[in-house]
């Protein structure tokens, strides 16, 4: 399947690396205008515009945090007044601050939630506002398995994830017949930087989970995530793809 949105405007959170990188570079190769968010990577993002320079007409960058309500609306009513309607959301922006719960840090956790579920809410709420006037949308919320599995060290992040789906389910049951969509893509282990952290007897151990034996590329989740913001899609809802190599 060939994807084509040269008529689409596609908003992906976290856009500047990793995953959200990656799917920013995908719907850049669809044709379509990118707007890519960041929350304070300055050189990272930079890096990545320099990188896409062959698309700077079809491509901008916004910076702000996801957890930050006041700043969630200022993007969006900036959208709504000067940058015209969008298609696509890609909430791909999420952070990690691993401790046993005995010695997490309340700072952690709460941070860890702000970013992570009530970010999702934050952007997400906004989105369909302007979403319901078209009558038509995708939305898709980078999420992971972690939240079904539960992992030592990562209850934080296992609980944001599980939320993100059961906040995406209900979601996509209150916007259905405005023709807008709300699925999640699940990466498992995927290479970047979000992972590079983890020490090399746990990266093994992970490893080992997989039946691929091998860890996905990031591409991988983006080819996902497009087929989920196409409007071939249209009757998928609700749900969570996973692309974990059989986890």
């Amino acid at each position: 399947m060939n994807f084509d949105f040269k008529d689409q405007t596609a908003i992906i959170t976290g856009g500047t690396r990793g995953i959200g990188r990656a799917v920013s570079e995908a719907f850049l190769a669809a044709g379509a205008r990118v707007v890519a968010t960041y929350r304070g990577d300055d050189q990272a993002a930079e890096e990545f515009v320099s990188a896409n320079r062959v698309h700077a007409e079809r491509l901008s960058l916004e910076k702000f945090d996801v957890g930050n309500y006041a700043e969630v609306e200022a993007f969006f009513r900036d959208r709504q007044e000067n940058g015209g309607p969008f298609q696509v959301l890609v909430h791909s922006s999420g952070v990690r601050k691993d401790a046993v719960v005995g010695l997490m840090k309340e700072d952690d956790w709460n941070h860890v939630i702000q970013t992570n579920l009530t970010g999702t809410f934050n952007v997400c709420k906004l989105a369909v506002q302007s979403l319901m006037r078209e009558r038509y949308g995708r939305i898709v919320v980078v999420t992971s398995p972690i939240g079904r599995f539960g992992f030592a060290g990562q209850s934080n992040y296992a609980a944001s994830k599980a939320g993100q789906v059961a906040f995406a389910r209900s979601l996509s049951k209150e916007v259905a017949t405005r023709g807008i969509t709300v699925n999640c893509v699940s990466p498992g282990f995927i290479e970047t930087d979000f992972i590079a952290d983890l020490p090399e007897n746990q990266k093994k151990a992970y490893l080992g989970m997989v039946p691929m034996k091998r860890f996905g590329q990031a591409c991988e989740v983006a080819h996902a995530a497009l087929f989920l913001a196409s409007r071939e899609s249209a009757y998928i809802t609700g749900s969570v793809q996973e692309v974990t190599g059989g986890l």
